[in-house]
């Protein structure tokens, strides 16, 4: 019994050290929602996991349609053989998205007539067919065409080609049923200049219907190549519109970033009016194209940076070190049991602090965007997020002058957050404000309440 005594007022100090923030009335913090990738009609993602030379690159394509009209051109730094190229599961690149998409998250005012406690601090911002094959490689030689490789991996067929020029490499993509379209000549010149290889692929249609599989799985290559980079320009020959690109990079050491155009950060950590809780999908696309437009349309943002070992709000788990693992993560410690039996629905333990994930999201068009995108790692293993608070008012009675000073100062800071929502999304002003629905009179004191705090009485 006398331990229990003890322990009582010991968990009640641990609950008001974490949950109260009177500077700030904020109470204990929740996750609300996430701006996933589900909010952009075309959103192309991919993973980079890179130590060193090496990388482990994860490309999940949007295609709609029949599948039997799919085809992927990569340019690549070199020949890859079978044991390089694998089909990953979609989920892994799901559980990336939804662990470091920008969040919303809810603060509750705490009140403001409660006890204050000296160690009280406010919460921390958280193929063709293969007939007549030597005939073929007769012709392919004539343009300048070679076949490096050529294997099945999944339900997809993967040739890997070297070529002397683009013409060349387009009359043979022409002729072996690949759908080339207007402008590719002028575009593959540069890889080709570049020594660059084409890791080509097409599915394999009786593969694909005896899969079971609805949608194409990402494709995963892994190749050892000094240069950290992504080639985008081949996919803007079919674009329209702007196409959003969500990198997700995974290291041991810090942040990456984009080296030949410039990276910054995510407007966040705003208070924002409440009614945002049911339009935040909106708000984050009009934030996004507000900030995106006053940078000139020129630059990589940081959605997300952290250390996968935690999160702070969690959006979702950070990923096990068998997700990471199949996300491409070659460098965990082998000898961290993952080879020993486990119970069914076991889940080993986060790894640890030798996975940095960096979220870049890069909104690009032929005009903007005439570089394929350079990276770096960094030492930087600052935490980032992007993050919007809804802050909610105290309900209850206020009975003293500190409630009364804390109701007095609401008006104020509604109509800041109105301001702050205005200048991210450029809506209307008037708009946000009918909106949030706030009746300044109710807000204010009564008569006879300010008379109190004239006199000091309150």
């Amino acid at each position: 019994m006398r331990f229990f005594r003890l322990l009582t007022p010991l968990l009640l100090a641990i609950v008001v050290f974490f949950c109260f923030a009177p500077a700030a009335w904020a109470f204990c913090g929740f996750y609300v929602a996430k701006a996933d990738t589900k909010l952009y009609n075309k959103a192309s993602q991919v993973v980079m996991a890179r130590n060193g030379d090496r990388t482990v690159l994860t490309m999940a394509n949007d295609f709609q349609g029949d599948v039997k009209y799919f085809a992927m051109v990569v340019p690549v730094p070199t020949v890859l053989q079978k044991e390089q190229v694998r089909v990953a599961e979609p989920k892994i690149i799901e559980r990336l998205d939804a662990f470091s998409a920008p969040r919303l998250v809810e603060y509750f005012d705490s009140d403001p007539c409660a006890p204050v406690y000296e160690y009280d601090r406010p919460l921390a911002a958280p193929a063709p067919a293969a007939s007549n094959e030597s005939g073929r490689a007769r012709g392919d030689a004539s343009l300048g065409v070679t076949v490096e490789a050529r294997f099945n991996v999944g339900e997809y067929d993967i040739v890997i080609l070297s070529a002397k020029e683009s013409g060349g490499l387009e009359t043979w993509l022409q002729r072996n049923g690949y759908k080339i379209p207007r402008g590719a000549k002028q575009l593959l010149k540069p890889y080709i200049r570049s020594s660059m290889k084409f890791f080509v692929a097409k599915v394999n249609l009786d593969k694909f219907e005896k899969s079971g599989y609805e949608f194409l799985r990402p494709l995963q290559i892994s190749y050892q190549s000094p240069r950290f980079m992504l080639p985008i320009r081949l996919g803007m020959i079919n674009a329209t519109t702007e196409q959003d690109l969500i990198v997700y990079v995974l290291s041991p050491e810090g942040q990456a970033e984009i080296t030949n155009y410039r990276t910054v950060k995510i407007p966040s950590d705003a208070n924002i009016p409440l009614f945002v809780k049911n339009e935040f999908g909106e708000f984050y696309k009009s934030m996004f194209q507000t900030t995106y437009t006053k940078e000139n349309k020129k630059v990589g943002f940081l959605e997300y940076a952290w250390d996968m070992s935690n999160c702070d709000p969690c959006s979702a788990d950070p990923l096990t070190t068998e997700e990471l693992k199949q996300a491409g993560v070659f460098w965990l410690d082998d000898n961290s049991g993952s080879n020993v039996p486990v119970p069914p629905n076991f889940r080993r333990p986060f790894p640890s602090s030798n996975v940095f994930i960096s979220r870049l999201h890069v909104r690009y068009t032929r005009d903007k965007f005439p570089e394929d995108l350079i990276f770096q790692q960094t030492g930087n293993r600052e935490s980032f997020q992007g993050r919007y608070v809804l802050q909610h008012p105290f309900q209850g009675e206020l009975k003293c002058r500190a409630g009364r000073e804390y109701k007095r100062s609401l008006p104020k800071r509604f109509e800041q957050e109105a301001q702050t929502l205005a200048k991210l999304t450029n809506w209307n002003i008037q708009d946000i404000r009918n909106k949030m629905k706030l009746s300044v009179s109710n807000l204010r004191l009564s008569w006879w309440e300010n008379l109190l705090s004239w006199f000091g009485l309150s």
